[in-house]
């Protein structure tokens, strides 16, 4: 299988999750679970059916953090630099709007637009990856056509 790009932070908020499911939530549903079985008829018991149904979700979620972390290629962007690649934080202006907007460009598991964490296989980060400072480039965006200035590209 391919290697899944994410940064320090990405993978450390993942261990973080993974941690806090195996610790914390998943011995809270086996509680809920086995006090449910308490009050009798299974058939007919929502707080089991609920309990059971967040036990799978939880151990479903560990299963994917688990396969994610895995297959992990952490990439630590402070040792980049140059044009824009995976990991780069950019600063740019809508061409149209005047409007500044910084993204730090980030693997699809840790991207969070309202956050600022763009998803490295979106069509924005495509457009800016291999571009310099002072490029302009077009998009296709869902919304439509949109022009972007680079401002500056930073690797923290």
């Amino acid at each position: 299988m391919d290697k899944i790009l994410i940064t320090r932070a990405g993978f450390t908020a993942l261990e973080t999750e993974l941690k806090k499911l195996k610790s914390v939530e998943r011995p809270a549903v086996i509680q809920a679970i086995a006090e449910a079985r308490e009050l009798g008829d299974l058939k007919e018991n929502a707080e089991y059916h609920s309990a059971r149904e967040k036990q799978g979700f939880i151990e479903g979620r560990i299963q994917e953090i688990e396969g994610i972390l895995g297959l992990a290629e952490v990439i630590d962007p402070k040792t980049l630099k140059g044009a824009v690649k995976f990991g780069a934080t950019v600063t740019v202006v809508d061409e149209d709007t005047d409007e500044e907007k910084v993204w730090q460009i980030v693997g699809e598991h840790e991207a969070n637009i309202e956050k600022g964490l763009l998803n490295v296989k979106s069509p924005i980060a495509r457009a800016l990856i291999g571009k310099d400072a002072g490029d302009s480039v077009e998009v296709r965006t869902p919304g439509g056509e949109k022009s972007y200035e680079i401002l500056t590209i930073e690797y923290k």
